[in-house]
């Protein structure tokens, strides 16, 4: 059974109040009448309501003021006999959700409480998708690296540039970005993160513009894009490289003009967002080559932030281990601290998987040490290749190399390797590693996440 929405009536006219009580129940709430703020205050502490009627004279407050203290809690309908231009703008300014004239109609009562809260739902559900929408992770370190990246964020934030974020995969592109969205003036306007190389190709332009009813053979409804999602905030293009060209062209013209339009649509829309994007891969040599659009990369390279790998930031590890563990449902039972032959082990390899890799190697460790208060060397299970020892080589190609391996490695050693190599050769490019395995894309997935190396 349904839980019926609480409401409270402020009025002094007391035929009044019983009269809006009556009808209100009518309509399916359930809702108390009060005749004075000094009573509703009495009420309020007990049943905080889902929405409260308020009259704009009472005989002991001005409901306008009382508006002020309670109307960021629930929405607030303000009552009054006194119509005026200035009363409701005043009303409205300090945060009415609506405003009802006496003789008040009882028809336009119902669908002006109906509209108060649907639209405080909305605002809800906003502020829980913002929330859901941010990375949950902070930028943890001191080192002189990680200073320069926060110094870049500091001096673009506050402008509208376009910026684009250069880096490995798993440094913390993304937490970049977030960083840029939370200290601009767009900071409580929605981040809209888009995966560039999740989103299948043939959707991908419909996702990022929207499209009209009846452009395409399934859409049997208008629809907005994450564009209009990000209207007034940031949004974020993951590996933005992963992009097809046409989808680059209308991306370009985003920038250019500040407008776009709708699959299917000849109407133009204004793209009040400011674009951050992020690759892990060489654009400049992208655009040399005729892979990506000259122009659309130089109006992304306005100004960059290239965020360096955890092997450049080794005094950041055990601030961000130590973080790690901190924020582990497992460490609230059990409070852990690395040892000391731990930490030197972690800050002794060389993190191909960065800080996503060592974020999995922590929590592994974490479950592996039980209720142990320590988390030591042989918790952590990193591969064998930090012992100095033989090579094992690769069928002669002509691009034959060697993979440094310690002495007698497992075959779960050499896969992990041999993934690691061709990461770094292809740049996190998960299309020509699966190539090169031989292997589907989906296949290469499951392989980068087994050994923590994933996206």
């Amino acid at each position: 059974m349904a839980v019926k929405q609480r409401l409270l009536v402020i009025e002094d006219d007391k035929v009044l109040n019983r009269l809006l009580v009556d009808q209100l129940e009518r309509f399916g709430y359930e809702v108390a009448g009060r005749h004075r703020w000094s009573e509703a205050e009495a009420f309020i502490e007990e049943n905080e309501p889902d929405l409260m009627i308020l009259d704009c004279r009472l005989p002991d407050a001005d409901g306008i003021e009382m508006l002020q203290r309670v109307g960021s809690q629930f929405p607030v309908v303000m009552l009054t006999a006194y119509a005026s231009v200035e009363s409701a703008v005043r009303a409205m300014k300090y945060g009415a959700a609506e405003y009802l004239v006496k003789p008040v109609n009882l028809d336009e009562l119902e669908v002006v409480v109906k509209r108060a809260l649907e639209n405080a739902a909305i605002r809800r559900e906003h502020q829980f998708l913002k929330s859901r929408m941010a990375p949950q992770a902070q930028m943890i370190g001191v080192s002189k690296a990680l200073l320069e990246v926060n110094r870049l964020i500091d001096a673009v934030a506050q402008s509208d540039m376009t910026v684009l974020i250069q880096g490995e995969s798993g440094v913390g592109k993304e937490l970049v970005a977030n960083a840029i969205h939370e200290r601009s003036a767009r900071a409580k306007r929605n981040f809209v993160a888009v995966d560039c190389c999740t989103l299948q190709k043939h959707l991908f332009e419909s996702e990022l513009f929207g499209h009209e009813k009846g452009s395409f053979t399934s859409a049997d409804r208008q629809k907005k894009g994450l564009i209009e999602g990000a209207i007034e905030g940031t949004l974020f293009l993951d590996e933005i490289g992963e992009i097809e060209g046409a989808v680059q062209a209308k991306l370009l013209r985003v920038l250019e003009s500040g407008r776009f339009r709708r699959v299917g649509g000849n109407k133009d829309h204004v793209a009040n967002v400011r674009i951050v994007a992020a690759t892990n891969r060489d654009l400049a040599q992208m655009a040399g080559s005729g892979q990506f659009r000259p122009d659309l990369y130089y109006r992304l390279n306005a100004f960059v932030i290239t965020v360096p790998p955890l092997k450049e930031r080794s005094g950041d590890i055990q601030a961000l281990a130590s973080h790690f563990i901190r924020n582990h449902d497992f460490s609230r039972r059990v409070e852990k601290t690395l040892t000391p032959a731990a930490l030197a082990r972690l800050e002794a390899y060389s993190w191909p998987g960065n800080i996503r890799e060592l974020k999995n190697v922590v929590e592994r460790a974490i479950i592996l040490s039980g209720n142990s208060s320590s988390i030591d060397e042989h918790h952590l299970a990193l591969p064998s290749d930090l012992t100095p020892g033989v090579c094992l080589p690769l069928p002669p190609t002509a691009n034959g190399f060697f993979l440094p391996l310690g002495q007698e490695p497992s075959l779960e050693d050499v896969k992990k390797a041999y993934l690691v190599d061709l990461l770094t050769r292809h740049s996190g490019h998960r299309a020509r590693v699966a190539r090169a395995l031989g292997i589907s894309e989906r296949n290469t997935y499951r392989l980068i996440q087994k050994f923590g190396l994933g996206e």
